[in-house]
């Protein structure tokens, strides 16, 4: 290396200063590890600092808070600690053995992690990733990026507006704009039901009377400098446009909830193998990934629907972390987790079968009165109504773990019960 860089020993290092990598820092400042918590933006909290709506904290604390409020929780007690905060912070590589080079406003740090959690979320998925035809005028825009322009910077981005897929952030600003005034024509939703939570439909839609196009799409954009209109069309069962269904609509702002990718430009950079379906890490049941001491948690993941399981996933990765950092290992985790009947995704990908886990898993289709199971065995759960909206949370408590012993794979299944 160069003059001028300084070398650091640390525990445990956290990239993402978001819901998930503060929960990883506090667990492991707890239990007595040495940690890092390194965040690009001047603050932490992540995407939380945009989310002023309520709705935040039901799950984790039992009440409803807006989403700076939930992050002062975390930074509140991140302040008043002995984690290392570097913000403003920029890591530079991560290797395999988990030596890291980070920029920040005092210089360049070589650090050498005894264990790595990445904490980095997801982004939104663009308009070149959907592949929208038409020119490129301006008001054209991610659903996130118009939350944080009116949220933070206290700018609206239009007064007319339409809203291509159901995703919970499409759904939130929806209300959100119409609060300000502005009128939100529709959303649209390329699928036959909403890809985001249901009470999201009711509470930012149904309330307000937006419509919700299901089995639409747009199709085109008319505009130069700035947007004038889309043509909105609807799609048969293989999401192709049925010729005579267009329809133009007169709009100055659309924006795209078509869906979140997870954050894994450095999980390549370090060698760890990529889930296919989810764009995340495969990861154990303490979101240790495949390369020894580097973990994973949060929406760099999987999508995750409520932050209070980002931050649940959080807290047990950082229990990972402070125990591979302290004995350099943990329970191999040699049994498989598979998706079933009717699974989409199921994380983790492995258990070892010794420890209480809980596993969460998207389905591939609505259904009604099911139960969620692990093949082979008596653990179940019934549900009233799944979706591929809404994640589904199940605990395989200690009590439970003998049912496991005689297994090689853990099948997760989810079969109508009448």
């Amino acid at each position: 290396m160069s003059k001028g860089i300084t070398r650091i020993k640390r525990d445990i290092v956290v990239i993402g200063g978001g819901p998930a990598g503060m929960a990883a820092a506090t667990r492991g400042e707890e239990e007595g590890a040495e940690v890092m918590l390194i965040e690009r933006d001047i603050e932490l909290g992540g995407i939380l600092n945009q989310c002023i709506h309520n709705g935040f904290g039901v799950e984790l604390y039992g009440e409803e808070l807006t989403g700076p409020e939930y992050a002062e929780r975390f930074t509140r007690k991140i302040e008043s600690g002995d984690i290392d905060v570097r913000l403003n912070s920029y890591v530079l590589s991560l290797s395999p053995d988990k030596i890291i080079n980070l920029l920040t406003p005092n210089g360049v740090f070589e650090i050498d992690a005894e264990a790595v959690v990445l904490a980095t979320g997801a982004r939104e998925r663009s308009r070149g990733e959907i592949r929208i035809p038409g020119d490129r005028p301006s008001g054209v825009m991610p659903a996130g990026t118009a939350q944080k322009f009116i949220n933070k910077k206290g700018f609206m981005p239009g007064k007319k507006a339409f809203v291509l897929g159901s995703g919970d952030i499409g759904l939130i600003i929806s209300r959100r704009l119409t609060w300000e005034g502005a009128e939100v024509v529709g959303v649209a939703e390329i699928m036959d039901y909403p890809t985001g939570l249901n009470r999201n439909v009711v509470q930012c839609l149904h309330d307000y009377d937006i419509p919700l196009h299901l089995r639409h799409t747009v199709t085109d954009i008319y505009g130069t400098n700035r947007l004038e209109g889309i043509e909105l069309s609807q799609v048969d069962e293989d999401f192709q446009p049925i010729e005579g269904s267009e329809k133009d609509l007169d709009v100055d702002l659309l924006l795209l909830s078509v869906g979140l990718v997870p954050e894994n430009d450095f999980f390549k950079e370090a060698g760890v193998t990529l889930n296919p379906k989810t764009r995340g890490a495969y990861v154990d049941e303490w979101f240790q990934t495949d390369v020894p001491g580097i973990f994973g948690c949060g929406n760099s993941i999987h999508i995750e629907d409520l932050v209070d399981w980002v931050t649940m996933d959080g807290f047990r990765a950082g229990d990972g972390a402070v125990a591979y950092a302290g004995t350099g290992g943990l329970p191999q985790a040699d049994k498989e987790v598979r998706a079933g009947e009717n699974v989409n995704y199921v994380v983790p990908h492995k258990v070892s079968g010794e420890d209480e886990f809980r596993f969460a898993l998207r389905v591939t289709e609505p259904m009604e009165n099911v139960d969620i199971s692990i093949k082979g065995t008596d653990i179940s759960s019934f549900k009233q109504i799944v979706t591929p909206g809404e994640m589904e949370v199940e605990e395989v408590l200690e009590d439970e773990l003998d049912e496991l012993k005689d297994l090689d794979e853990v099948e997760i299944e989810v079969t109508r019960r009448f």
